[in-house]
């Protein structure tokens, strides 16, 4: 199959409809505003509530044109276990090209006619090509470690990835936004948040040049940057909220640090729609958005705790076995062992925790992978003790533990942008909410591709 018809789908992850609005209405997203005014605009219905509200799961619902009733993919980096085609399967089994770019919990059938990088938590799904290698990997560990202080990455890696970015489309912008990012800590010791920005740039750059080189008639670009600044400043932002109000001195640097995402990303907006040519649809999904979290208010708001070393953690609990350890988002963390008689007695052991004489960990085991993390959110003093019940020994809590420094203030809510901006840039606002099921079958119905069967949603368009 032939087609001069092509796709962007943009996927930034839980950006709100409301916030969207409001900073358009402000004047400060002059791209996004010019994106929504060549659009066909609509809001989305995840149709599901916690704890099946989760980007992980309504993304897999987006790819798939499958709700999570059916696909069952319940947790991140489980991707591998959908069994239905997604829509870059699809699109490559029509004979037409795909570049899939870091879109969340995916799953692939080979062979592939293009590229597919998965996000970044993948442990399971790799790139299907050895040359997104050394990107995919150097940025994993950065995201994977970006609460820790300590990032496990040499000189050398760092120099490698040097190279391979300055041979897939490094630009100078990009370059220039390193060097201001890395003097502003420099100077105030602070902003170290904004570099969730930087990466997003180099994704885009990467993309830019696989874009350029492919002329994919399908293709995605994922990023999470401005999800975690919701989740993690929504307090800032909006105090008045909350009954935890925070401080003069957080205010100074995070009063903004959500507009400073959705600005970062109307850069991107802008670079997007230069890209397009006269054949193009540009589609702005966020698949679900974020509203104020305030379930946790009178505990003093959610606080969340991570191990500062994974083996730290296992050791202490008496765990020998031969085991896997990858972070997951925020607290959260899989541990992947040999057989199910390991991952039995490890998740025993782990819930023989306990801080202060509280039970701590909070596990979901199937078969021989646990999945969990700290399921303390309080506050807990600095002496806090944590003990393994089995063996009676104790040690301080922050000597295996670090609190993430920011209170979380933001959680999800169903609705999600859907801006569908096609060639001939006709707007429309549609006023009753679809469900997230229609985005899968719009998309090939746009390229002139045959919906699946197992798709029971009908096109948008």
């Amino acid at each position: 199959m032939k087609s001069d018809k092509s796709i962007i789908l943009l996927e930034f992850n839980e950006l709100c409809p409301s916030l969207m609005q409001r900073f358009i209405q402000e004047g400060k997203l002059p791209n996004f505003q010019r994106f929504y005014e060549q659009s066909e605009v609509y809001t989305t219905d995840a149709e599901e509530q916690a704890p099946f509200l989760e980007p992980w799961i309504q993304w897999v619902t987006v790819h798939s044109g499958l709700p999570y009733s059916e696909h069952q993919v319940f947790l991140l980096d489980e991707g591998y276990k959908l069994k239905a085609k997604s829509i870059w399967d699809i699109v490559s089994e029509a004979g037409l090209k795909v570049w899939v770019c870091g879109s969340m919990n995916v799953n692939y059938h080979s062979p592939l006619n293009g590229y597919v990088m998965p996000d970044f938590w993948s442990t399971k799904i790799t790139p299907n090509t050895a040359e997104l290698i050394p990107y995919f990997r150097f940025v994993q560990k950065q995201v994977q470690e970006h609460t820790n202080d300590y990032v496990p990455l040499s000189r050398a890696e760092y120099l490698r990835f040097l190279g391979f970015m300055s041979s897939h489309g490094l630009s100078l912008q990009t370059i220039n936004a390193i060097i201001q990012q890395l003097i502003r800590e420099k100077i105030t010791a602070k902003y170290r948040w904004q570099r969730a920005t930087i990466a997003d740039k180099l994704q885009f750059d990467l993309f830019c040049w696989y874009y350029r080189k492919l002329k994919p008639q399908f293709s995605t670009f994922f990023i999470n940057s401005t999800a975690h600044f919701q989740h993690m400043y929504w307090r800032n932002m909006e105090p008045e909220q909350f009954q935890v109000k925070p401080s003069a001195t957080e205010q100074r640097e995070y009063e903004k640090a959500i507009l400073f995402g959705y600005q970062e990303m109307d850069q991107l907006i802008g670079g997007f729609l230069n890209l397009l040519d006269n054949n193009t649809t540009l589609i702005l999904s966020t698949a679900l958005s974020q509203q104020p979290c305030l379930t946790y208010e009178n505990i003093g708001g959610k606080h969340l705790y991570r191990p500062r070393k994974f083996e730290k953690l296992l050791e202490f609990a008496g765990i020998n076995s031969k085991f896997v350890c990858s972070p997951v988002m925020a607290e959260e963390f899989h541990i992947r062992f040999e057989n199910n008689q390991d991952a039995t007695e490890a998740e025993q052991n782990l819930l023989a925790l306990q801080v202060n004489q509280r039970p701590m960990m909070r596990l979901r085991r199937t078969g021989n992978d646990i999945y969990g993390g700290c399921g303390i959110f309080d506050e807990l003093p600095n002496d806090a003790t944590l003990t393994f019940v089995n063996s009676g020994k104790s040690i301080p809590f922050f000597k295996i533990f670090y609190q993430i420094e920011e209170i979380k203030s933001g959680m999800h809510h169903p609705d999600g942008i859907l801006w569908i901006r096609k060639p001939n840039c006709q707007h429309s606002v549609h006023q009753e909410k679809v469900s997230l099921l229609a985005i899968a079958p719009t998309i090939l119905e746009l390229l002139d591709v045959p919906k699946a069967d197992f798709m029971k949603t009908t096109a948008l368009v």
